[in-house]
């Protein structure tokens, strides 16, 4: 049977650099690889990897766009929420659901939705 590794995202863009820097300087992921005649970067944060391109020509599509969000399992969400609540366009505040998860959510420089969650569960208790 296959075996699925990783999945990869690529995140198209009209604003190639911005972008870059929205991931990197706000976000505090790394830059592994890019390529500035393709438009297309690789970026990284501990096991996630984003990829970033400019649109492709084997796209049926004009727009720039993504019909869903990403969801970042973390930990310690309470800290980033801190740390990206006034650099970010907030999507919606900090939340404890029903479903056991303590999440947020903020837009990236594209408008594509991020959203940032950690099991209650797994949220540590100070005495």
């Amino acid at each position: 049977m296959t075996k699925f590794n990783a999945l990869r995202p690529v995140l198209w863009t009209d604003h190639f650099e911005e972008t870059i820097s929205f991931y990197t300087q706000i976000l505090g992921f790394s830059l592994n690889e890019k390529n500035e005649n393709w438009q297309w970067a690789s970026l990284q944060k501990d096991d996630v990897v984003l990829m970033i391109s400019k649109k492709n020509d084997h796209s049926k599509s004009n727009n720039i766009g993504f019909s869903g969000s990403f969801y970042f399992n973390i930990n310690d969400v309470e800290i980033l929420w801190s740390d990206l609540k006034e650099k970010a366009d907030v999507c919606y505040e900090i939340e404890t659901f029903e479903w056991g998860m303590r999440e947020f959510a903020i837009y990236d420089n594209n408008g594509y939705i991020l959203q940032f969650g950690e099991n209650v569960s797994e949220i540590s208790k100070e005495p």
